[in-house]
């Protein structure tokens, strides 16, 4: 069974959760807003079902309340920041504030932000990017239980690694905020992002063929594989969930790995790099760790050229004759626009396994919903 529940509301029960479990009202309002966009955006898997995880990593102490962000190195193009263990939504848009403005003033900024909890949907850090005219670039590593197997594997060895490009689309003359239909490439290198398998297992469904393979390393369509242990094995082995699979074969896989060096290692929050065992897949606290590289065009003398060949370009693949069973040509962050539109009107579908969940977590800060 699905609720269909209105935006407002569910950023009001959010917010009054997270001020519980002892966030400021800022900072619940953000995480509260982020979540429901995710959700807006249809993105659940993103959204607001990532609530009980917050409240048990904030529990756990995994997840620390008002954190302030760090800053470690600033030398105007370049930033290096900590997060310590900050909420995501909050932390990641402190860190974009800043390396947009030394990306402003300077024309570009490297930035590493290290040690995050989960920073949720990285295309938002796109989308206020080119809402200032910047492109940007996001490499992001997950420490958390290793759910992805690497190509030619049978376990998972790593995170769903996001990887997000955002470029201004932008007509000649006309502002950023005129004009919203940038391009916000934001994907899991994984074939099919983890909260997905969460949603698809609370409301039951089986998957596709050939996102996952089980405890065995053998393909299956149970979601559940990568959400709930599905043998005690013998301590300390891995193999007690399933894996998703690297989207692309070897290049996804390739791609992941990078993620890793430049999220993980190159950022300071570190790779993953030990054997699961029991205790440790019961943690939910989700570490996130991301390298991101601005660039100002006007800085970098080509923003006429990058106003006249991108329209262009992109106006020629709309030209495409749709093929049988598509309307028309899109480009990556239209289906969220238009998600947004829609689901701000009719309200945000969420299943019943996952709003007693949510329930729940805020029960345990004593909230009833």
């Amino acid at each position: 069974m699905q609720k269909l529940i209105q935006a407002d509301y569910l950023r009001q029960q959010l917010s009054a959760v997270l001020i519980a479990a002892s966030s400021s009202s800022q900072e619940a309002e953000t995480v509260a807003n982020n979540l429901v966009m995710a959700n807006l955006s249809g993105h659940d898997s993103h959204g607001v079902g990532m609530l009980p995880r917050y409240i048990d990593a904030v529990l756990e102490g995994g997840l620390t309340p008002n954190a302030t962000l760090k800053t470690l190195l600033d030398t105007g193009s370049l930033l290096t920041l900590n997060a310590q263990h900050g909420y995501g939504q909050v932390m990641g848009e402190q860190a974009m504030q800043l390396g947009i403005e030394r990306a402003k003033v300077h024309g570009s900024c490297i930035m590493t932000l290290a040690d995050s909890h989960h920073l949720g949907r990285i295309g938002h850090f796109a989308e206020m990017a080119v809402a200032q005219g910047l492109v940007s670039i996001h490499f992001v590593n997950v420490i958390s239980r290793p759910v992805v197997a690497p190509w030619g594997g049978t376990d998972g060895r790593f995170g769903t690694n996001p990887c997000c490009i955002g470029i201004p689309l932008n007509r000649q003359g006309q502002s950023n905020a005129a004009h919203q239909n940038h391009f916000i490439l934001d994907f899991a290198t994984s074939k099919v992002a983890q909260g997905k398998m969460r949603v698809a297992h609370n409301q039951g469904k089986t998957v596709a063929p050939g996102l996952l393979i089980d405890e065995r390393g053998l393909p299956t369509t149970n979601p559940g594989v990568v959400v709930v242990p599905q043998s005690t094995g013998e301590e300390g082995a891995p193999g007690i969930f399933g894996a998703l699979m690297p989207f692309g074969e070897h290049k996804g896989y390739g791609l992941a790995v990078a993620c890793e060096l430049l999220g993980g290692a190159l950022t300071g929050g570190g790779t993953w790099h030990k054997t699961m065992d029991a205790a440790g897949a019961k943690v939910r606290a989700v570490t996130n760790s991301m390298l991101t590289i601005l660039i100002d065009p006007a800085k970098l003398g080509t923003q006429a050229a990058l106003e006249n060949d991108s329209v262009a370009f992109i106006d020629w693949l709309r030209k495409s004759p749709a093929a049988q069973g598509f309307d028309a040509v899109q480009i990556a962050g239209e289906p969220e626009r238009k998600a947004r539109l829609k689901r701000a009107q009719d309200g945000i579908e969420i299943d019943a396994q996952t709003w007693d969940e949510i329930v729940h977590a805020a029960k345990k800060f004593g909230v009833t919903l």
